[in-house]
């Protein structure tokens, strides 16, 4: 017993040593030479409790003139987003609504709202947690939207625009797959970055946001393309696969270009060719391909053990860039006490 106990203690290291090494290569390219912490459920302890409309409605009335705090008043405290998930859950009722009045019902006219809010819940839940971590408070609900719909429209344009030029295969083989995840990380990076141009924004969480609003609509619209040449059962297998894909790459490339391109300075070529940029939007580009692949090991494929591993090493690093949000917050108000 107190062998396997022992055994135990150990396999418990290993994996924790693994992790510690993996948030500390990561938060290197932050700027950082620390392991990151990841504490799941204090991060998610508020889902878990009451909230009322009121706590609600404060959370959506930030980003104005009025509304958006000074430097001294952000948070710099572990970030606890909570209303995402009741979206999440009032989404998922209405496609579980519309999935009964189609079968039950045999209603062929509840298919286009299944399409459309079974491809929106996760994507879009996603983007509101982001909105969410946005310590700062200085993007509005409407500007949210607008990348996420415009934004999310032009990344497919600018990534159909990209497929003319660049011959991508057919994605199954790895070649293909990592022409496949430039080409439409690519296409994204440049609309994330004309938004951030656009807002003229200079902060971690900032980019994160922007970044998953134009991956979200991304997400939203391919799978609901996807879902209309394949049919249903594509949509409830890539609804559930949101959560690490789309909306978490193109976050991640979103931070990476705050963190690349320099205090209240625009976003310019020099910008992409930067180490701080160019590792997390390399490592976006392998997720995105890694996604794509398949793997000739049948052990990867079995139970979408390869998917799990990229979502996992997705997640990874969005709380990683998170710590390093948090950590500008701090760095920032440091400054401004010292001038």
């Amino acid at each position: 017993m107190t062998q396997n106990l022992t055994e135990e203690q150990i396999k418990k290291r290993r994996k924790e040593n693994l992790l510690d090494d993996a948030t500390k290569e990561l938060n290197e390219w932050t700027g950082d030479d620390t392991a990151v912490e990841i504490h799941l459920f204090q991060m998610f302890s508020e889902v878990f409790k009451r909230h009322n409309k009121d706590e609600g409605d404060a959370l959506f009335i930030v980003g104005t003139k009025t509304t958006t705090p000074s430097l001294s008043e952000v948070s710099s405290a572990p970030v606890k987003p909570w209303l995402f998930s009741r979206v999440l859950a009032l989404l998922g009722l209405s496609f579980a609504l519309l999935t009964l009045l189609f079968l039950v019902f045999h209603s062929d006219k509840a298919v286009p709202g299944m399409v459309f809010i079974g491809s929106l819940a996760v994507p879009f839940s996603l983007a509101i947690m982001f909105f969410e971590i946005n310590v700062y408070k200085n993007i509005s609900v409407f500007q949210a939207t607008e990348v996420f719909l415009i934004g999310g429209i032009a990344s497919l344009i600018a990534t159909m625009v990209l497929y003319q030029l660049i011959p991508s295969g057919n994605g199954v083989d790895l070649v293909s797959a990592l022409t496949i995840g430039f080409i439409e990380e690519t296409g994204k990076l440049l609309i994330i970055g004309y938004f951030i141009n656009s807002f003229r924004v200079n902060y971690i969480f900032n980019g994160m946001l922007i970044g998953a609003c134009v991956g979200a609509g991304f997400a939203v619209f391919e799978t609901s393309g996807y879902t209309g040449e394949f049919g249903l059962v594509t949509l409830f297998v890539r609804s559930w696969q949101a959560i690490g894909t789309h909306t978490i790459w193109s976050a991640i490339i979103g931070a990476a270009i705050i963190l690349a391109k320099g205090r209240h300075k625009p976003v310019k070529g020099k910008t992409m060719v930067r180490p701080k940029f160019l590792r997390f939007y390399v490592l976006a580009v392998l997720l995105h391909a890694g996604w794509d692949w398949q793997a000739p090991t049948p052990f990867l494929s079995a139970f979408d053990i390869q998917k799990w591993l990229i979502i996992i090493v997705g997640w990874i690093a969005i709380f990683v860039l998170i710590d390093a949000g948090l950590r500008e917050v701090r760095t920032l108000q440091g400054q401004r006490i010292i001038n």
